[in-house]
């Protein structure tokens, strides 16, 4: 059975990168009929805080990615100890005490002389009074023996991939103060759960070689691996400096659609254009991983606006009649308030000013050719209550005695009640304004 996980370490919010890994996965087991984990990476315990824990849950439901079980690293230290004690035993785990500081002058050293940046393996040839030594000085972390040889395997997006072992440093699986570092957590748990497919970003690729080497040192099964693109800005900038303005929670707080999102990422980077979709089965049916590149692939947050638009145009007001009454829009109109301003908006956050705007009014906006003849169509303005034929008979009248017409009669009219040169029909928006400023000029 298809088995798939998205694993991510609650030191932070969930954001439009790492939520790709996590759709991908999600869909893939979704359209095998399989199981997808949520795996919370919690063994870094100082970093790591429930709040996040609780975000991440959050941030998958709202986008309708829901998990079949949850799994808490925390809870499995155990599991990963016994583990490393079978590499122990086997001869592929070892006890390396360099500090940082002393390894970043190594690696300078070696650059200096046109070599690869490769750990020496200097650790291997102490004795263990030369270790016990060190141990009463600093602690000890533990590094995977890599058998240095090309490790192969063909990937589902970046097609064979072969990794020389010997260009690569053994990885460190332990750290000196004993914490479970993710290159272990995750390979026991990827062989002792069945994972089947794991999708990622390409910076993980060198990860992959060494994890495979540890999964097969431990009596593992390797799983299909598959390395999607990383996104960038829209001028092909990093997109890591700006991540922290794409957290999903702050697009869900300024109005994007989940199914916007969901829609553009399930196709971003692939041969196959942007549908917007309806349903979360429809995402499931037309994806394909297959489908997908490596090239970088440019992300720009403003093309969830038009998405988020054709959504909101088409969202009937009993989906949206709880978010009004939040918002305080009176039940009495509330449904024609939607009926008049749904088509207006980019986002959900933008309704709040639409009904800023009928309850208090915005300051009219009256360039000075057009005073004298605002100040006259203001004064012919029938008492209210407005209903939809009130804007048509006004601007009937003014039309009449004005002789102005088209754009010149309508264009003052609407930005002096309005203060805005767009927006909804005048017909239906006029029954709505609770205030207008340029009245009580």
């Amino acid at each position: 059975m298809t088995t798939t996980r998205f694993a991510p370490s609650p030191t932070g919010y969930l954001h439009i990168g790492n939520m790709r890994a996590a759709l991908f996965n999600w869909l893939i087991a979704r359209k095998a009929g399989g199981t997808f984990i949520l795996r919370i990476d919690d063994t870094d315990a100082e970093r790591s805080e429930e709040r996040y824990v609780d975000a991440i849950r959050a941030d998958l439901e709202w986008l309708g990615l829901d998990w079949d079980r949850e799994e808490r690293q925390s809870t499995r230290l155990g599991v990963y100890e016994a583990a490393a004690e079978r590499l122990r035993a086997d001869g592929r785990l070892y006890e390396a005490f360099e500090t940082p500081v002393e390894l970043d002058l190594k690696r300078k050293k070696q650059l200096n002389m046109g070599k690869p940046p490769v750990y020496d393996r200097a650790a291997l040839s102490l004795s263990d009074a030369e270790k016990d030594a060190l141990r009463e000085e600093r602690g000890g972390h533990w590094r995977f023996l890599l058998e240095r040889e090309r490790i192969e395997w063909v990937d589902g997006i970046l097609g064979p991939q072969s990794i020389d072992a010997a260009s690569v440093s053994d990885p460190v699986l332990i750290r000196g103060d004993g914490q479970m570092l993710y290159t272990l957590a995750s390979v026991v748990d990827d062989t002792e759960m069945g994972v089947t497919d794991v999708v990622r970003g390409s910076d993980h690729v060198t990860n992959t070689a060494t994890q495979i080497q540890i999964i097969e040192a431990l009596g593992g099964g390797c799983p299909t691996f598959a390395h999607h693109s990383l996104l960038t800005g829209p001028q092909g900038e990093a997109l890591s400096k700006r991540l922290g303005t794409l957290a999903l929670r702050d697009l869900r707080d300024g109005g994007v659609a989940p199914m916007a999102i969901v829609s553009l990422m399930a196709r971003l980077g692939s041969g196959d254009p942007v549908e917007l979709r309806g349903a979360m089965d429809e995402v499931i049916e037309g994806f394909d991983l297959s489908r997908f590149g490596a090239a970088p692939t440019k992300f720009d947050a403003a093309d969830l606006d038009p998405l988020t638009a054709r959504i909101l145009h088409e969202t009937a007001y009993e989906d949206v009649a709880g978010h009004l009454a939040e918002i305080g829009v009176p039940g009495d109109i509330a449904a024609a308030f939607w009926g008049v301003v749904r088509e207006n908006i980019g986002r959900m956050s933008e309704v709040a000013d639409w009904w800023a705007l009928c309850r208090d009014g915005a300051a009219p906006v009256i360039e000075a050719e057009d005073a004298e003849f605002v100040a006259e169509a203001l004064a012919a303005l029938p008492e209210k209550p407005w209903d939809e034929s009130t804007w048509g008979a006004w601007t009937g009248a003014l039309k009449a005695s004005s002789g102005r017409k088209g754009r010149a009669l309508f264009m003052p009219l609407r930005k002096a009640l309005t203060g805005q040169a767009h927006g909804p029909d005048m017909g239906a928006l006029m029954p709505l304004l609770q205030t207008v400023r340029a009245l009580e000029r």
